[in-house]
């Protein structure tokens, strides 16, 4: 099994690219048996956090999902809560 860190960064990349890159993160992060991960996609103009959002919400893996509170990002980062094996 590979290993898999608790956090992606998507900054300064297109929806496109983030959202393919997201999909094979959650997919290998489960696999990897992690329960919680981080994604990075930073503040900016919000276009990009709202498409990750959206992505979340319809993704089989994914049993809950947040902004970070202060301290672990605030909105420029979205914690995500896996669903159980």
């Amino acid at each position: 099994m590979k290993a898999v860190d608790r956090e992606i960064r998507l900054r300064r990349l297109t929806v496109d690219e983030a959202v393919c890159r997201l999909d094979q993160y959650l997919s290998d992060a489960f696999m990897a048996g992690l329960s919680c991960v981080r994604i990075v996609h930073g503040k900016g103009t919000g276009r990009l956090r709202c498409a990750v959002h959206d992505f979340l919400a319809k993704h089989p893996l994914v049993k809950s999902y947040r902004l970070g509170d202060y301290g672990e990002g605030d909105y420029g980062v979205t914690v995500v809560e896996l669903i159980n094996h």
